[in-house]
């Protein structure tokens, strides 16, 4: 595990996952999901997908390849690169064990940057092979709701109406579009809320969702800048947390069964290129 420190933060960063599992702030309040029944993660990275392939099973070129909802990353151990007080950066590489499931050579790189009371997560995905390689990256932070349980609000930055995908409580989606359930960008979290699994907003409708605490104040900001943006907690479980995940990519609409390179909002480099982005999360005032 590694620690980093500065005046109004600490965090600390898992080897496994490269998963960011704890934010304090200087008085010792915790604001990421500490893991428990309900969930038993933290702030997974999801790669080379995002949510998942219909069947677990995807085809590049007409071969069927296998992958578990929201891909590998999360479940390995990624490399210490480097670390100063108030950065670190962690890096995974393909291997005999990834290309059997993932025919793509590939190095990902993720970094964790504290900045006065903001948590910068910067992906940088390069593409080592010789083809053209395609994939999906997204974030899957947890937050403990400020008071304590499945009950609160969540300020968009954008007021006007907006449309999400049809989902189903499956997990499942259609590329369909339906009003999301706001007035005013204001999303009233709660158990229902959730009863068709994860409310994902799409066509980078919204950049900056901000969870208030029982006075009204932020007390989780993030910012992204992905075209998807889904919010989650799990259904008839009243987990005390709610997720807001910046997302590069979304699952398999249901019946797809196209080719990978093929599916909705899939992001593709070619050999040598690579690929940049990052989400901040601000803990108080922004």
């Amino acid at each position: 595990m590694i620690e980093l420190k500065n005046d109004t933060l600490t965090i600390q960063i898992a080897s496994k996952g490269a998963e960011l599992q704890s934010v304090k702030d200087y008085e010792g309040r915790e604001y990421i999901w500490q893991a428990g029944e309900q969930w038993n993660r933290h702030s997974p990275i999801l790669f080379p997908l995002v949510c998942s392939v219909n069947d677990n099973t995807y085809r590049v070129d007409g071969k069927e390849y296998h992958l578990p909802r929201h891909g590998f990353a999360r479940d390995m151990e990624f490399t210490l690169i480097s670390q100063t007080p108030e950065k670190v950066t962690f890096a995974l590489h393909d291997s005999k064990e990834t290309l059997e499931v993932y025919p793509y050579r590939f190095n990902l790189a993720v970094t964790y940057r504290l900045e006065d009371n903001k948590v910068h997560v910067i992906w940088h995905v390069e593409n080592t092979d010789t083809q053209e390689i395609h994939f999906q990256i997204g974030g899957h932070p947890a937050f403990n709701m400020p008071g304590g349980k499945l009950e609160g609000i969540i300020k968009l930055d954008n007021e006007e109406p907006m449309d999400v995908l049809k989902s189903y409580a499956d997990g499942s989606h259609d590329m369909v579009e339906i009003p999301l359930e706001a007035e005013k960008g204001i999303l009233e979290i709660n158990n229902n809320f959730f009863r068709n699994d994860s409310v994902k907003i799409h066509k980078c409708q919204t950049h900056r969702a901000m969870l208030m605490d029982v006075n009204g104040e932020p007390a989780v900001t993030v910012d992204y800048k992905t075209p998807v943006c889904a919010f989650w907690s799990p259904s008839d479980k009243h987990a005390p947390f709610v997720c807001i995940e910046p997302w590069y990519g979304i699952g398999d609409p249901r019946g797809y069964q196209g080719e990978f390179k093929d599916k909705p909002l899939m992001n593709h480099l070619q050999p040598g290129a690579s690929f940049m982005s990052k989400y901040t999360i601000t803990i108080g005032s922004v």
